[in-house]
């Protein structure tokens, strides 16, 4: 099953609140994409229900080695991207956001022509 783009940007968001505080819940994802906790306890249900996460009893979220490969990924292919486009001479702020929307579509092979790139 292919992960949709909002369920790349949910375990996302988890791996770098992990990185941040250690402990995620629900409310922690909600504050931080500005999204309502109804939307963010359908995501973490359909995320879990895929194993993606793991949610204990007291509600901290958790991903499982699937879903830590996929936000790794993801977290890395945002990296690259706003530190390309910023070499390039976009704005930090337009690289970020930019970044943001092509880090779910991009394919394997021009980003690691960027990755080969960057790395010269």
């Amino acid at each position: 099953m292919h992960l949709q783009e909002s369920g790349e940007m949910y375990l996302e968001t988890i791996y770098v609140l992990a990185n941040r505080n250690k402990d995620v819940r629900s409310i922690d994802i909600a504050r931080e994409l500005n999204y309502s906790k109804p939307s963010v306890s359908r995501a973490m249900s359909i995320l879990k229900k895929d194993e993606y996460i793991d949610v204990d009893s007291k509600g901290y979220i958790v991903l499982t080695q699937k879903g830590l490969e996929v936000a790794s990924r993801i977290y890395d292919r945002h990296d690259t991207l706003s530190a390309f486009f910023e070499s390039l001479g976009v704005s930090h702020e337009t690289a970020v956001n930019d970044a943001c929307r092509i880090e779910h579509v991009i394919s394997d092979e021009t980003m690691q022509r960027i990755k080969d790139t960057m790395s010269k």
